[in-house]
């Protein structure tokens, strides 16, 4: 199969054929204003964890109660599977950049397989809180329901804030198969990568962001030892 790029042409109203400069052959504009969206996308998970940091400070023993609960051999397999999947992705793209599109292709393939295992991880791990009365809507995550305010707004946050994560995740793997579409029909390759590495940057955030959300969320109560 052939992975030729076929730019755009256009023609003027004197019939001259001009090539159309799109966002495949811009790569530095490209790289800018995915970089720009990057920046909103930081923004808001910031924004997030300083409203963690400042409501800590408020609730400091709650909050090391209620992240004592949380499933840390879990959330630690995943921090590996995420891990795991930055480097096949990374990887990918080093062999798209090299002229290597099959072995591009299969990183691609196992990212997007790490990304599966992830949310069935995460899933997993949800179903258990459930079932441990630390979900979303139940009675005991009410007040007066035998959780501390404090306990409330912690898990509420975790909830919050992971379940926007895996959205990022379910985004991730879309992203993926639309690229394998693109590799497949020759609009991305070695020469014009530039999908190939915005998306591979998109991930670098997605696992970056459990980097920071892991021992926000899972490493503070560690210490804890229930009786």
């Amino acid at each position: 199969m052939s992975h030729e790029y076929v730019p755009e042409i256009a023609v003027d109203r004197e019939g001259k054929e001009h090539v159309v400069q799109g966002w495949q052959g811009d790569y530095e504009g490209g790289k800018l204003g995915f970089w720009l969206f990057m920046l909103t996308e930081v923004l808001m998970f910031g924004a997030m964890f300083m409203t963690l940091t400042y409501y800590f400070t408020l609730h400091h023993a709650d909050f090391i109660k209620a992240s004592s609960e949380l499933d840390r051999t879990l959330g630690g397999v995943n921090t590996v599977v995420l891990l795991f999947s930055a480097l096949t992705m990374g990887l990918g793209l080093l062999k798209m950049r090299s002229g290597d599109v099959k072995g591009a292709k299969l990183m691609i393939w196992l990212t997007i397989l790490l990304a599966a295992v992830f949310l069935g991880v995460k899933a997993q791990e949800w179903t258990n809180d459930y079932h441990e009365g630390i979900f979303l809507g139940l009675d005991s995550m009410q007040a007066g329901g035998g959780k501390s305010f404090g306990e409330i707004l912690f898990f509420g946050m975790y909830f919050t804030m992971t379940g926007l994560h895996g959205f990022h995740i379910i985004i991730g793997i879309g992203l993926m198969l639309w690229l394998l579409k693109r590799i497949n029909s020759g609009k991305v390759s070695p020469d014009h990568h530039i999908l190939h590495f915005n998306i591979a940057l998109y991930w670098d955030l997605v696992h970056l962001i459990w980097v920071f959300v892991f021992p926000y969320f899972y490493m503070t109560g560690a210490g804890v030892i229930h009786g």
